[in-house]
């Protein structure tokens, strides 16, 4: 059984999840380059979130990543950033440019971190009218055709 994790800048490794979620965790932590003290879990193609720090909590010693994670899936490796006083949990991607290679999981973990659809795109819209889209080259010269045509 193996499952593939996405992360950093189109980087992804093989992993086989039969392992102690304490290992699979470390595991991940290191080939990720993050700190002992960051929370993770794994957004799965179809958006479920898999929190492995919530199955140490369960059981440290005798949980497995097999039981929670689907065998010959992909995840996306994300940073849990814990909520304080009671505010929900805020998702962070661990794959860089999450929003262009999947726009759905993306938003699916804007979702899961109490931010609407809506107000992104608002803020985009916001930023178009401050001058923030990007323009067209500005042209080098008037001439135009400048190729000849190889028509015979």
């Amino acid at each position: 059984m193996f499952i593939t994790v996405k992360f950093g800048a189109g980087c992804w490794m093989l992993v086989n999840p039969w392992c102690s979620l304490v290992t699979l965790t470390a595991h991940l932590k290191q080939k990720g380059q993050i700190t002992s003290d960051v929370a993770i879990a794994l957004l799965a193609e179809d958006g479920h979130l898999v929190s492995l720090d919530k199955g140490l909590e369960a059981s440290p010693t005798s949980a497995m990543g097999s039981s929670l994670l689907q065998e010959r899936r992909t995840y996306v490796l994300v940073r849990v950033i814990k909520g304080e006083n009671g505010a929900p949990n805020c998702y962070e991607s661990l794959l860089e440019n999450l929003d262009d290679q999947s726009p759905e999981l993306a938003e699916e973990l804007r979702r899961l971190s109490g931010l609407s659809a809506m107000s992104n795109k608002r803020r985009r819209r916001l930023g178009t009218r401050n001058g923030l889209q990007e323009q067209d080259p500005p042209s080098r010269s008037g001439r135009v055709g400048s190729i000849p045509s190889r028509t015979r």
